[in-house]
């Protein structure tokens, strides 16, 4: 992958959680979308999608194991999203209090911009769709095209890393 894709990346998955950030706390059309703990764990997904793409771009004798960690963080982010997205789908399942929020909830770095990592919505709870999708699924989007190209440019080497 051109060393350039990885800047590119970087600053979409920036870009993508500050949409969720923007949803949070401003809202779309006069509804704000309380982040909950599967939205969280989505929001770490892209936050370590975006650092490791950083990294390749600036460290090139390690880029090779950022961009396997991207992937992983892509395949973390797409199994969280997928199970998101089943939540909303069957809400029968979702108890309504969240054990993973408890514990989301208790690390240091919540603790420390809880603006950015606290989780305080349902995991079942409908919200308005953006342009036709659910948020779940938005992610659910990005993280399978991001495995996608992590996972070609990986098998479809030209370029030496």
């Amino acid at each position: 992958m051109p060393k350039t894709s990885y800047l590119l990346i970087s600053l979409v998955c920036f870009c993508l959680l500050g949409v969720a950030l923007f949803l949070q706390h401003v809202g779309l059309n006069g509804v704000h979308y309380p982040p909950c703990p599967l939205c969280i764990l989505q929001r770490i997904g892209f936050l370590f999608v975006g650092l490791s793409c950083l990294f390749a771009f600036n460290i090139p004798k390690a880029r090779i194991s950022f961009h396997l960690f991207a992937l992983l963080a892509s395949l973390f982010g797409l199994i969280i999203a997928l199970r998101h997205a089943y939540v909303i789908a069957y809400p029968e399942i979702s108890c309504g209090l969240d054990p993973l929020e408890v514990f989301i909830n208790q690390f240091e770095i919540v603790q420390a911009l809880p603006f950015f990592f606290k989780a305080d919505g349902f995991c079942s709870m409908p919200l308005p769709p953006i342009f036709g999708l659910s948020v779940p699924n938005w992610s659910l989007i990005w993280f399978f095209l991001l495995i996608v190209l992590f996972g070609y440019s990986l098998f479809n080497r030209k370029k030496a890393y």
